[in-house]
């Protein structure tokens, strides 16, 4: 009883009262100073980590412009599509297995793939798939799983395929130009897109918008100098040659032979630009341009710069006679051949039966930098500067260095390289009276200013010339157009590898116009290395010629400048004039 009553009187020391009472106002004013100077010093990051957790600035795409040909057929369209994105760090419940199957299934992924994407609860977004049909995407909004958006975005279609795919070229995933005229115009075409501030709940719906939607703008479509049905008409003809003459590859460009306009432009093998799957080393192979990015010898299709530039120097005229020697000539420890032997020639038949001797006297009596300015003035050694990525500009050596060979063989094409688009671009001095303008891959409002390399009448005795190639007497009789005359010229070269020529690859070529009278096409064909037994550019290439400009003159609705009859090939029982290979 009395130990009870003395426990009860005890009391506790008073310091113990003070000192909790010191610690907790301690503790507070800790929390304070602390809450204050977060507020103070350190209040941009800590909106930052609260905007990351419910504020979202959601992209709104443009519509990239379209591309068009010059009738206004549409080249390349972008079409809306959707794309479905999950925020890891916002699943704060993570789908079941039931969910992560049903998803998969629509997305038509595998369910391993997608945990391996909701597994990284760091990220805020991630794609799961792109670019699906809206339809789906909507049915899998609607099942409401937490983390889980929609996005809309445009995916790019070309209606040609891999019939243009060249010249158009194609997008990524993200719609950005990756090749051709997608990827040269990509900043045009592309325009730029707007943005969304939105603010959204613990669930990732969205509560409200927190500033004004910023509009996209989207890009400008543009239209091509590209006639759709001469492409489709030039596309077709080529491949049947690459394939018919069992060929590496092939190439054909078609040009206003007034203002330098690109009509048609194909290369063979192709790509489908509508493939959006693993690229390897052979797609990219069939990716590149060849009528821009590759250079070879052009063989006799030069001969022509040959005698316009002696008919521009004044020492020959078209009937002047030229000794070819019986088809052999020396200089030094080098011999020039014909294919055929032949005697006295005018530079005229020089042309049409395709002399190299012929042609190589004409080019020994220029002053070689007189020879040089008119390979360099018709674009040879020089960037087309069309905008595509990669174009070549061939070789010109300088006019220092030539030695009296060189300077013999260039006149036939060898110890030169050019792409076939300048060799197409060069034959403008023979249809446009002398001048030459540059090329183009955009429609013209009107004609682009170009400069005089040859007068108009050295322009009209070489249109005359190339006649006579395309006659029976000619090497080139398989490029005649029934109703039209038509001028042009055969080359045939060994390919050049390893340092060296390639004893059994050549490159068989013809550039020709029509209708001669008053040219309206250039056409330029390479076919590079035939297999099936048949080399010549005038069995080779010539066909290819005939076959897209008869289709091409009816197509643009061209007059007749000669009789319709009956094409007059060479006599069977004579051997076809072939120009030698060198």
């Amino acid at each position: 009883m009395y130990t009870a009553n003395a426990n009860k009187n005890v009391r506790l020391p008073q310091w113990r009262s003070y000192t909790l009472m010191a610690a907790l106002g301690v503790g507070f004013a800790a929390l304070i100073g602390r809450a204050a100077y977060l507020q103070g010093f350190h209040r941009e990051f800590l909106q930052e980590q609260g905007d990351a957790r419910y504020s979202r600035t959601l992209t709104l795409p443009a519509n990239r412009g379209m591309i068009l040909d010059r009738n206004g057929e549409p080249l390349a369209i972008s079409t809306p599509v959707q794309s479905i994105w999950a925020s890891p760090s916002e699943m704060d419940v993570p789908l079941s297995k039931q969910q992560v199957q049903m998803l998969a299934k629509m997305l038509d992924v595998k369910p391993d793939e997608i945990q391996k994407k909701l597994a990284d609860k760091k990220r805020n977004f991630i794609y799961l798939k792109r670019q699906i049909q809206p339809e789906v995407a909507d049915e899998i909004i609607a099942l409401k799983l937490p983390g889980i958006f929609k996005q809309e975005e445009y995916r790019r279609y070309y209606p040609a395929g891999e019939v243009i795919a060249h010249v158009v070229g194609a997008t990524g995933i993200d719609d950005m130009g990756q090749e051709g005229i997608e990827l040269t115009k990509n900043a045009v075409l592309a325009g730029k897109s707007g943005s969304r501030h939105v603010i959204k709940d613990r669930r990732g719906y969205i509560v409200e918008d927190v500033t004004s939607i910023v509009k996209p703008r989207d890009g400008e479509s543009l239209t091509l100098s590209i006639d759709r049905k001469l492409q489709y008409l030039a596309y077709r003809e080529l491949k049947a040659a690459v394939e018919k003459n069992r060929a590496k590859a092939g190439s054909i460009v078609v040009l206003d032979a007034k203002t330098g306009e690109v009509l048609a432009l194909a290369n063979q093998p192709s790509y489908n630009p509508n493939y959006r799957g693993p690229v390897d080393k052979s797609v990219l192979e069939r990716k590149r341009n060849r009528a821009l990015t590759d250079m070879f010898e052009p063989g006799s299709t030069l001969k022509p710069f040959a005698a316009a530039g002696a008919l521009e120097a004044g020492t020959f005229r078209p009937d002047t006679v030229i000794d070819t020697m019986g088809g052999h000539m020396s200089i030094g420890p080098a011999t020039i051949n014909d294919a055929h032997a032949h005697g006295a020639l005018t530079v005229e038949q020089v042309i049409q039966v395709s002399s190299n001797v012929g042609a190589a006297k004409m080019a020994l009596s220029l002053e070689p930098e007189y020879y040089w300015k008119l390979f360099t003035n018709v674009g040879f050694g020089q960037v087309p500067h069309t905008g595509f990525p990669g174009e070549s500009p061939g070789r010109v050596r300088p006019w220092k260095t030539w030695k009296p060979i060189e300077q013999a063989t260039m006149s036939y094409g060898h110890g030169i390289t050019v792409s076939l688009i300048q060799l197409a671009r060069a034959y403008m001095v023979f249809t446009n009276d002398g001048e030459i303008k540059p090329v183009t891959f955009f429609k013209q409002v009107a004609p682009q200013a170009g400069h005089k390399v040859i007068s108009s009448e050295t322009s009209a005795a070489l249109r005359k010339m190339l006649q006579m190639v395309v006659s029976p007497e000619g090497t080139a009789p398989r490029a005649q157009v029934v109703g039209y005359h038509v001028g042009g010229k055969t080359g045939t070269a060994h390919k050049q590898e390893g340092g060296g020529y390639a004893a059994n690859k050549y490159i068989g070529s013809f550039v020709g116009f029509a209708p001669a009278t008053n040219p309206r096409l250039i056409i330029a064909v390479m076919i590079d290395e035939p297999s099936a037994g048949q080399y010549y550019g005038g069995t080779v290439a010539a066909p290819v010629f005939a076959n897209v400009m008869t289709g091409a003159l009816r197509i643009l609705g061209v007059p007749n400048d000669a009789p319709v009859e009956n094409i007059v090939l060479p006599n069977p029982a004579q051997p076809e004039l072939k120009e030698d290979v060198m």
